[in-house]
């Protein structure tokens, strides 16, 4: 039987197996976001783009390509950013706490898959999921926190039918959306805007008229509130 972790990563990091190839409102100062009284620095976001790319240089070399969009890695790192905060806020709202050894068997089932891809964890979670590598140990705390309060609505027992599944879905969704409406998620326009369809950072809608080259255009009805 698949542990819960390993079904919630399928969705959240690895979309997909790898391929192989042969070979909201106004933002603080400086801020490529705002999360509640927090902010995640332009500085911030431009290091962790930096090691992403990097990381993805260093996996073109082992024949790893990318899964997502390489044209969107700024809103890719940042929507990470954002997801460790706000699952950090729900943890709080629930009285959550996690222990290093429950983050340590989070990365320990993380590199289990990407072993048996024949992939270091770290090119396993910047391939599949656009996560810097230098943020594993909070891709370990945040998988660790969902883990938790996966198995506080469920009682420690993973459901089987699908409806009870998709219920358990459901109550997590809307406790996720009631930590990001509680941080009030504010995304730094030059970055795009923070979608509450897809708890992600989507390129914002050009206001000039057609450029002459195509340029990344935000999914489709970005939803600007959050829906709770």
């Amino acid at each position: 039987m698949r542990t819960r972790t390993s079904m919630r990563l399928a969705a959240a990091v690895a979309v997909g197996g790898l391929a192989l190839a042969a070979c909201g409102g106004p933002v603080k100062m400086g801020a490529a976001a705002t999360t509640g009284q927090q902010r995640i620095s332009t500085a911030t976001l431009t290091n962790e783009v930096a090691n992403l790319n990097a990381a993805y240089q260093a996996n073109t070399k082992k024949g790893v390509k990318p899964q997502r969009p390489v044209g969107q890695v700024p809103q890719q790192v940042l929507t990470w950013l954002i997801t460790f905060s706000i699952y950090n806020e729900l943890a709080r709202l629930h009285g959550i706490s996690v222990t290093p050894t429950a983050v340590q068997n989070q990365l320990t089932q993380l590199s289990t898959q990407a072993k048996q891809q024949s992939l270091t964890v770290k090119t396993y979670v910047s391939a599949a999921g656009a996560v810097p590598p230098d943020l594993l140990p909070q891709l370990g705390r945040y998988f660790a926190i969902l883990t938790a309060f996966e198995a506080r609505l469920d009682g420690g027992t993973q459901p089987t039918g699908q409806a009870a599944q998709q219920a358990l879905q459901t109550r997590i969704a809307h406790a996720q959306c009631l930590a990001a409406k509680n941080l009030d998620v504010k995304v730094n326009p030059q970055y795009g805007q923070f979608d509450y369809a897809t708890y992600s950072v989507v390129p914002a809608a050009s206001k000039l008229a057609a450029a002459s080259s195509p340029s990344p255009k935000p999914s489709a009805k970005p939803r600007l509130t959050p829906p709770c």
